[in-house]
């Protein structure tokens, strides 16, 4: 029986889970819960130990979590829209950098740290009328009793164009090759890991969002939720 008021958009990186959770989140009257963010966040305060490369996946997970705790990481409402914030104060210029992207695999694979963010996700989803959680697991462990569960997908070049122009980068096709295949060993290491893997929920409904717009994308989705009885 579902008896959570959530929606779980799961994917690989750059499907655009972030973006059209967000949207939703907001068409619907519900909050946004980004669970990247806060493995972004931890990335972050690990590059701050000066962790780099492979001494990232043998973190102390006690000490950072520790770390994290005080320096406040957390998810945060703030007019309507929530995000990450660090050391008191909004984080998102600091988290969604390239050197935290290329790290952040190693660290969201350690158990501890995601039972860290499962639960900070489960205590501020129950706290309010009901959210929008997107990651790589949220239908499949997070929230296994979500009413709607959307695992969000689209082509290998079509994500690596999303994340060029989110980083502001020109799309020529050395850099569209190259992101294309960082885009690929991202998902190879979210597939294979032992720990929460990258996976379709087998209730989840599959959306491929390569030939719609972003608009049909997260319109899709309200008109499901919507039919749950979810949001306004």
């Amino acid at each position: 029986m579902r008896s959570q008021r959530v929606i779980a958009i799961d994917g690989p990186s750059a499907s655009g889970k972030s973006s059209t959770a967000d949207a939703v989140a907001r068409a619907l009257g519900l909050i946004h819960l980004d669970s990247g963010a806060l493995y972004r966040g931890l990335t972050r305060i690990a590059l701050d130990f000066g962790e780099t490369g492979a001494g990232l996946s043998t973190l102390d997970p006690r000490r950072l979590i520790a770390e994290a705790e005080r320096r406040g990481l957390l998810l945060r409402d703030d007019q309507g829209s929530v995000h990450a914030w660090l050391d008191g104060r909004p984080a998102e210029d600091r988290i969604r950098t390239a050197e935290v992207t290329s790290g952040v695999s190693a660290v969201s694979a350690i158990p501890a740290l995601r039972d860290w963010v499962n639960a900070q996700l489960r205590a501020t989803a129950a706290a309010g009328a009901g959210a929008v959680v997107d990651g790589r697991d949220i239908g499949t462990v997070v929230f296994p009793d979500a009413a709607l569960k959307v695992f969000l997908v689209a082509s290998p070049a079509a994500r690596a164009r999303r994340r060029l122009g989110q980083r502001g980068e020109a799309i020529d096709p050395a850099r569209l090759a190259d992101e294309t295949a960082r885009l690929a060993a991202r998902d190879d290491a979210d597939s294979q890991r032992a720990v929460a893997p990258l996976t379709m929920a087998a209730d989840a409904l599959p959306l491929d969002g390569t030939d719609l717009t972003f608009q049909e994308q997260v319109a899709w989705i309200v008109k499901r939720g919507r039919s749950l009885g979810l949001g306004r």
